[in-house]
């Protein structure tokens, strides 16, 4: 079981919060168009996905006539209890959901997805549970799968802090520099968010069979009082240049929210 378990079931409550995060704002609908884009050509009708941290099933349900097989898992039973509704809703047949723990998924056999998606746990876990949570990763994917891995960048999110309309009066300050700089821990909610960043989270993934294939920035902190001040018109002639900031890996550590993309080797390490 995740050490900080109680205190992720505390933040994410009922469920609501994650529901429609989505739609919260223009800059949090970014996160997931890009992570979407990213991740084109890599799952197809043929594929079997599973989705570990899966929320309240945004990708499970957009993914649903695009795979096989989709099946998310989330430590938050508020999230599954949603998700299960709109599937229910949907009457999906090759879409399931249930609780369960991303640092250990015993009950899943080995190599039995053809895509993992894990686009939450590494945020919310400490590295040596990130190290777990990257081990079964790996374990369940198939060999030549692809296993796609959501994380927080510590450079790029207080960057942003410093720059953003609403936080930039209590950015930079000692005890960020030595929580977010150094401990890679967020100031504001202490281990319940963790960072890292793209060398650090290249090389983790390493260790366990999974080899990048693309490393892309989602969402910038930097840019989000900008984006969400902005006229429809305006937004219009930014997003050329958001489309180049996801789209090369020299802006990737300057994103809040990234996404490795990383194909498993033949022989994975495990730990």
């Amino acid at each position: 079981m995740s050490s900080n378990q109680e205190m992720i079931l505390q933040k994410y409550g009922d469920g609501t919060k994650e529901n429609r995060r989505f739609e919260k704002s223009r800059s949090s609908g970014l996160e997931f168009h890009y992570t979407k884009r990213h991740l084109e050509g890599f799952i197809t009708e043929a594929d079997r996905v599973l989705e570990i941290g899966c929320a309240t099933g945004y990708y499970g349900m957009y993914y649903a006539d695009k795979c096989r097989e989709y099946v998310g898992i989330d430590i938050v039973p508020s999230h599954i209890g949603i998700f299960q509704s709109k599937i229910d809703a949907a009457r999906l047949k090759n879409v399931s959901c249930r609780v369960g723990d991303a640092t250990n998924l015993s009950e899943i056999p080995n190599g039995s997805f053809d895509v993992v998606l894990c686009l939450g746990p590494i945020y919310h876990l400490p590295p040596a549970e990130q190290d777990k949570v990257m081990a079964e990763c790996g374990r369940v994917c198939c060999d030549g799968g692809v296993v796609a891995i959501a994380y927080l960048n510590s450079v790029g999110e207080y960057a942003g802090c410093c720059v953003h309309d609403e936080w930039r009066a209590h950015y930079p300050n000692e005890r960020a520099n030595e929580l977010v700089l150094k401990q890679f821990m967020d100031d504001v909610h202490e281990n319940v968010f963790f960072f890292t960043m793209p060398e650090r989270i290249e090389a983790q993934a390493a260790e366990y069979g999974l080899t990048k294939i693309r490393n892309l920035g989602t969402h910038f902190t930097m840019m989000m009082s900008v984006v969400n001040g902005m006229t429809d018109e305006q937004f219009a002639l930014l997003e050329p240049l958001y489309d180049q900031m996801t789209s090369h890996e020299s802006c990737t550590g300057m994103s809040n929210h990234a996404l490795l993309i990383c194909r498993k080797e033949s022989v994975n390490r495990g730990i």
